[in-house]
């Protein structure tokens, strides 16, 4: 295990330490909460750091009283407490180096996650929503809000598309890895033979973007009001409630069509400016950009970074050869936690492998 850098983690504590200093003082409320949340981030590395410091006093006081010991009882009674020790210390620097990897920025965001059907028809449609369902109760449980941008139905209930947002603490950094091809294999109600069809979706998530992040002038948006469509009703048919917002510099358009034409311009809207967020980002990054464009892929059901077996009863990533046999716990949101924890730890011993390479190079 590499060393790790004992300027670093003396810079951090003294940085955490001066925030306190300047919060005590009563800064003004812009500062204020610009040094608070500097504070909430750094709190868990530097009580990681303090932590680590106390285990290795505390070894290196038992390295010198198992050395100095004349009584051969007592010296073996501290080489057991020193091995020990030992493990946890090498445990807590790989927390600590856990603690000190590069974060993405974006992870603290909210989100925008799309859907879409892809091969498969129907059946590929009534996944979408399954997948929607899937993501829609692992945010409940989380106590996030979701709530639906713009949705576009088939006959059955599926989703040839559906965009929603998804608000709460640190969203982006547990959904990001959901982005790509899912797979199901499954016997589909319309089916009289009894056959197993595979069928594909695609999830393409993005961070959710903040008022500063995006200047979207006047001039450059064109909104339109229109007849809701759907499923029948008086308002569907009589109230010109669905907005559509048009980026005309883009192209990018963006179509709400909730009952409530307030809501529907506030959602266009959300979901606009995180879309040219996204936008900006990918000219600024060739790499995210690249990541981007993939994540929809093709659709095809021979590309996939998820399958989820139904008769089976089996779900597996690909992309990091985990299966777990508890496919209907995972889909209906209250174990997708379990995949998501392997998929963050998975990336972490990427990072992790890295930072060794980088450190003995």
């Amino acid at each position: 295990m590499p060393v790790l850098p004992r300027e670093k983690l003396d810079k951090v504590v003294e940085r955490w330490e001066v925030i306190q200093t300047e919060l005590n003082a009563g800064p003004d409320p812009q500062s204020y909460a610009k040094l608070n949340k500097e504070f909430a981030e750094l709190d868990p590395l530097v009580t990681s750091i303090q932590e680590l410091r106390a285990v290795e006093q505390e070894l290196a006081d038992l390295q010198e009283l198992a050395e100095d010991a004349s009584d051969a009882e007592m010296r073996a009674m501290a080489n057991d407490e020193i091995a020990e020790l030992r493990q946890r210390l090498a445990g807590l620097q790989q927390d600590l180096q856990i603690l000190l990897l590069p974060k993405d920025a974006a992870d603290e965001r909210s989100a925008i996650v799309e859907i879409r059907a892809g091969t498969g028809g129907d059946e590929a449609a009534l996944f979408a929503a399954d997948l929607f369902r899937m993501y829609q109760r692992y945010a409940d449980l989380r106590g996030w809000k979701t709530e639906i941008i713009s949705a576009s139905e088939n006959d059955l209930g599926g989703y040839k598309e559906i965009v929603a947002s998804f608000t709460g603490e640190g969203v982006f950094a547990r959904l990001k890895y959901e982005s790509g091809v899912h797979r199901v294999q499954r016997v589909p109600e319309t089916e009289a033979g009894g056959r197993i069809h595979t069928s594909a979706a695609t999830v393409a998530v993005l961070p959710e973007a903040e008022d500063v992040d995006v200047d979207i002038r006047s001039e450059d948006i064109r909104i339109d009001t229109m007849r809701a469509s759907g499923a029948g009703g008086q308002h569907v048919n009589r109230t010109d409630s669905a907005v559509r917002i048009v980026h005309i510099p883009t192209g990018i358009t963006l179509v709400s069509a909730e009952k409530s034409q307030h809501q529907n311009r506030r959602q266009a809207m959300k979901g606009m400016r995180s879309r040219l967020y996204e936008q900006e980002i990918e000219r600024r990054s060739d790499e995210r950009a690249q990541a981007r464009n993939s994540q929809h892929g093709s659709g095809d059901r021979s590309t996939r970074n998820r399958t989820y077996n139904i008769p089976q009863g089996r779900f597996t990533d690909h992309r990091i050869n985990l299966t777990l046999h508890k496919l209907p716990e995972i889909i209906s949101g209250d174990g997708l936690n379990e995949m998501v924890e392997a998929l963050i730890s998975h990336h972490q011993a990427e990072q992790l492998a890295a930072f060794e390479n980088d450190t003995t190079t």
